[in-house]
This record gives structure tokens, C-alpha cells and sequence, in this order.
């Protein structure tokens, strides 16, 4: 899965008042603001847009610090506010607002990437029906969950008078508004979900890292044997240069080149696993009680999009068509599911067990047009990894600079952290050579606990002064949602492991 949430702001004001800040140049796609800046459009129906510079914005994010003097101001006697009129769409400055049809194309390009690829080891994982029918219960309580939080988010953002609010936001807002007991860890369940957020990118740039130097391995092992750690430390150095870039500006050529590389890429390799299949019966129906921890994992990573969710959804010119039945975040989840469940069935059932960690390591290596297409998808993932690295970086280069008096000091600083991290995410490739295995733990231990343990949490603590509906409906099925998450959670993680240390030791 290929995540965007390098477009959502994960900086926070380390200043204690809360103030408008200049957007910088190394954040083109980013602006802060605090709630000062729309007090003169309370009321109005209209949602402004400015006219501005070629820079993208795509969220207004708010600090800490203005969240806590929202929350404190204005509380009735039961600790909620009077959001009576107020609607947070009316209320959000866009500098370049995005259509229905945007939005669509940036939610399938946040969840289509490396994950689909290895949706056919998933379904050798799973077997090929429990497969099917699990990629679809999947994609429906990923896609339940992304609701929830947008439900949440606008909740939150009537109760607090606030426009918009991040996923990190969110989750520090319903603490704060929340059970009193509670509250104190409002900070807490923000730094939980920073550092979700900051695994999860990290695990990406790992398995991107593993992805292109397999597939380069693959390609030229038809001609010569090389080990795959030598392509690893031929890539770190174009890996470091590209990542020194800091204006996502000025890579945006790069990001177009990578997304159409993998669109091709994509259509070759369907020809390819649709072209003679085998009889279904040639398949098991259902692998293992084993295995199965395996398949959760790798398809929670597939899915795991929830990060690009408010971030769209706050940048967007008609937010209200969003959600809901026919919705844009429907339409593009069903068009996921379908995809990913397509790739898994036709994959799994043209490779059997033979199946690989990438679909693309499976195409016939004496062909000259499936050489091409791994050779397309490795540099589109190369090219891919500046945005996945893009919000670790961001998460730890404020504290980094902080620590620096002089301008000078701080580029310094960043540059080496940029390489530092770089480096890491290369020795991480280097010690777990299992593709397969690396995907199902970065799912199962960061993106289990953004797609589904997060959201039900959020969901209870914000409607916690409101109410769970009849029967408390809403808090049995939140408490279901978690118990499936923290399973999948625990034994996903713990199978990966298993399956990461037999195959290193083998």
C-alpha cells in the first residue's frame, strides 16, 4: 500500500502559543494555522478559497496548544461545547481545493502500491475461498473504520469549533472532550498515533527498499548471479541523493513517472496471471489455522489507508460527498477491494504455493516483456519511497533542529538526519530478506493498530457524553472491531516473527 500520508502534517507548535506560521519551503504541501484565522466566517454558508502561489495545501492543522484552548472554552455542564450552527466545512480556507474526481484518484493512489502485489502470498496464506471472502470482510471493516474516523473528526470539529482536524488530532480531541478520568492522556493517545504513523513509514521505506533490489536481483540473475544484499548497497546511495530533496515540489514529475510505471505495469501482469489458468481444485480452498495470522497481516498492510482519509477529505471543494453510500470514499474502496481481491484470487490460483512475496517475481524470467515489467515496477517504487519517507522525517526533524541555535546548524542536522534514516530503513532490508514475511509485520504491527484498534477506540471516547444509540449498538460493535484488531494484532505479529527467524536461520 502505497500511503499519503506525507501530505498530512504531523508538526506540532513546540512554542507555547499558539501562532500562524509562514509556510515553509520545504513544505509546500502543508500550512498551519490556528482557529484565529476563520473567527470572522463563523455562520457564514460560504467556504472561501484564496487565490495563491503554485504550493498545494491540503489540510489546516492546528497545535496543541489551540486544541486544549478550544476545548477549554465554552464547556456546558456536561463537558461538551455548543456546536449548535456550526458546520466545519463552511469554515475551511483551501488554498487549492480538490473535485470529487481528485479526491477519487488520490484515494486509489494512497491504497494501491507494493500491497497488491502481495495480495497472492496472502492468498496462499489463506487458502483461495477464505481468501476471497476474507479480502472482502476485510476491505469492508477497513473501509467502516475510515467512516468512523471521518464521523469522529467532524464531530469533534463541531464540538471544538475547528474546521479540520488530523488523524493525530482526532485522536488527542476525543481524549480531551472524553471520559474526565481520561483526559490527562489526551497527549498521550496523540504521541500513540504519531508513532503508529512514524513505524508504519518506516516499515513502508523498508519493504520499498527490499521490493526494488529483488526485483533488480530477479532481472539479472537470468544473466548473472549476484546477491541481493550487493543491489541493496548499489541502490543506498540514489536512495540518499533522492531523499535530500526536501520540496516535494519539485518532485512531482518524479511521483507522476512512478504511478505510471505501476499502472503498467499492473495491466502486464494481469495478462499475464489471467493467460492459462489451472483448474481451481489445483489450489487448497483453505491453507492453515497456521498460516492464516500470515494473510491478516499482509492484507491489513494492502488496506491500510486510513491515513489518507482526513487529509483528503478536509481538502476537498464538496466535502459532503464524501461519505455516504455512493460517496467517493466507497466508490474508491470498492474499486480497491476489487482489485486486491482480483490480483490475490488469479495470482495465487496461476502460482499455487509457488507463489512469491511479489506477484512480479513470479513472471517468466527468460521473457523479455515481464523482465520490463519488473524492471517498470522497481523504479516506480524507487522513485515511490521519497513519499513514504517524506513523514518520518517530518515526525523527527523538529526535535532534531530544535537542538540547533543557528540556521546553518539546523540544515546540517537535517541532512544527516535524512541519511541517518535512509541508512536505517537499508540495514532494516538487509537483516529480513523475506519480502513476504516483512510486509505481514509491518501490517500486522502498525497497520493493524491505525485501520482497526485506533478508530473504534476514537469512536467510543468521542461519542462517550452523546450516547452508543439503542442498545448501545455502537459500543458492542467498536469493542467487536478492536478484539478483531488486537488479535490480528498479536498473532499476526507474532507468526511474522516466527516465519522472519525460520527463514533467517534456513
Amino acid at each position: 500500500m502505497e500511503d499519503l500520508t506525507p501530505l498530512t502534517n504531523l508538526q506540532q507548535n513546540s512554542e507555547g502559543a499558539p501562532r500562524k506560521k509562514k509556510m515553509s519551503e520545504r513544505q509546500p504541501l502543508l500550512l498551519q494555522s490556528d482557529a484565529s484565522d476563520y473567527e470572522g466566517s463563523r455562520g457564514s454558508a460560504v467556504r472561501p478559497v484564496r487565490s495563491s502561489p503554485p504550493d498545494n495545501t491540503l489540510v489546516n492543522v492546528h497545535s496543541e496548544d489551540s486544541l486544549a484552548a478550544a476545548s477549554g472554552s465554552g464547556d456546558d455542564e456536561n463537558g461538551s461545547l455548543d456546536k449548535s450552527g456550526y458546520n466545519p466545512t463552511h469554515h475551511r480556507t483551501l488554498e487549492h481545493p480538490t473535485s470529487n474526481f481528485d479526491t477519487l484518484v488520490h484515494l486509489l493512489k494512497g491504497n494501491i502500491g507494493t500491497g497488491i502485489l502481495a495480495m497472492p502470498d496472502a492468498f496462499k496464506n489463506a487458502g483461495l475461498y477464505v481468501g476471497l471472502v476474507g479480502t472482502m470482510i476485510m476491505g469492508a471493516i477497513c473501509t467502516h473504520c475510515m467512516h468512523m474516523l471521518v464521523n469522529c473528526s467532524h464531530e469533534l470539529c463541531r464540538r471544538l469549533q475547528q474546521p479540520s482536524l488530523d488523524f493525530s488530532e482526532v485522536a488527542y480531541s476525543s481524549f480531551e472532550t472524553g471520559p474526565i478520568g481520561l483526559r490527562r492522556y489526551s497527549s498521550l493517545a496523540r504521541r500513540i498515533i504519531t508513532t503508529f504513523l512514524f513505524i508504519t513509514q518506516i516499515g513502508f521505506c523498508c519493504v520499498y527498499f527490499l521490493f526494488v533490489a529483488l526485483n533488480l536481483k530477479d532481472v539479472i540473475d537470468h544473466y548473472y548471479v549476484i546477491n541481493y544484499r550487493i543491489y541493496l548497497v548499489l541502490l543506498l546511495m540514489p536512495m540518499i541523493v533522492l531523499n535530500l530533496v526536501r520540496n516535494l515540489k519539485y518532485l512531482t514529475p518524479v511521483s507522476l513517472i512512478a504511478s505510471i510505471l505501476t499502472v503498467v505495469g499492473l495491466a502486464i501482469t494481469f495478462s499475464y496471471m489471467l493467460h492459462d489458468l489451472p483448474d481451481v481444485h489445483t489450489v487448497k480452498p483453505f491453507a492453515s489455522w497456521a498460516t492464516l495470522p500470515l494473510y491478516f497481516g499482509t492484507a491489513i498492510y494492502a488496506f491500510e489507508g486510513i491515513g489518507v482519509v482526513l487529509p483528503l477529505e478536509n481538502n476537498m471543494r464538496t466535502p459532503e460527498d464524501f461519505s455516504g453510500p455512493t460517496g467517493v470514499l466507497n466508490t474508491g474502496m470498492v474499486i480497491v477491494a476489487c482489485l486486491y481481491t482480483s490480483v490475490g484470487f488469479f495470482g495465487y490460483l496461476k502460482y499455487g504455493d509457488a507463489v512469491k512475496g511479489s506477484i512480479t517475481l513470479n513472471l517468466p524470467q527468460g521473457d523479455t516483456l515481464s523482465q520490463l515489467v519488473k524492471i517498470m515496477m522497481a523504479v516506480a517504487i524507487f522513485l515511490s519511497y521519497t513519499l513514504q519517507f517524506y513523514v518520518p522525517v517530518n515526525i523527527v526533524e523538529p526535535f532534531v533542529c530544535s537542538h540547533f541555535d543557528t540556521q546553518r546548524g539546523k540544515n546540517t542536522a537535517a541532512t544527516l538526519l535524512r541519511i541517518i534514516l535512509v541508512t536505517f530503513t537499508f540495514l532494516l532490508a538487509t537483516c529480513i530478506p523475506n519480502l513476504g514475511a516483512i510486509i505481514s509485520l509491518v501490517g500486522a504491527v502498525s497497520s493493524s493498530a491505525l485501520a482497526l484498534i485506533a478508530p473504534p477506540i476514537i469512536e467510543i471516547f468521542t461519542f462517550y457524553n452523546v450516547g452508543y444509540g439503542r442498545y448501545k449498538w455502537m459500543l458492542w460493535k467498536d469493542i467487536a472491531i478492536m478484539i478483531f484488531g488486537l488479535c490480528g494484532f498479536v498473532f499476526g505479529t507474532w507468526v511474522s516473527l516466527l516465519d522472519i527467524f525460520k527463514k533467517h536461520t534456513d
